[in-house]
């Protein structure tokens, strides 16, 4: 699995580069719009991988408010999921809603993690 560090990177990569900007952007956006993950209440966020620690960590540090939201919309994609339905279209996470609440705490949680590691390696 790459790490948030490197996937944000290239994406800071692309988005420097007209060209890949004016094809992958569009092309991300679509296939976003297919995946319907906001038609269920989620953010993109919600949807990453939280079983590594770096993602525990992350996880642990956001704020209340910002951590009972993400723990609501979660159980409420359960929810729609089970009752095999959707939210109506007002109620859904609109792109401009869709913003990346966790990615500062991860990439933070990642700087220390990869310290930690180089200081445990460290040969005296």
């Amino acid at each position: 699995m790459a790490s948030i560090t490197s996937i944000v990177k290239t994406c800071d990569f692309i988005r420097s580069r007209p060209v890949l900007s004016r094809v992958l952007i569009p092309l991300s956006q679509l296939f976003t719009s297919f995946s319907g993950y906001r038609q269920m209440g989620l953010k993109y966020n919600d949807l990453l991988m939280e079983e590594t620690p770096v993602m525990q960590t992350a996880i642990r540090r956001l704020p209340e408010d910002l951590s009972y939201a993400r723990n609501y919309r979660i159980l409420t994609a359960h929810q729609l999921a089970l009752t095999h339905q959707l939210l109506p279209a007002d109620k859904a996470v609109k792109p401009e809603e869709d913003d990346h609440y966790l990615i500062p705490y991860i990439l933070e949680a990642e700087a220390e993690a990869f310290e930690k590691a180089e200081l445990d390696n460290i040969e005296v």
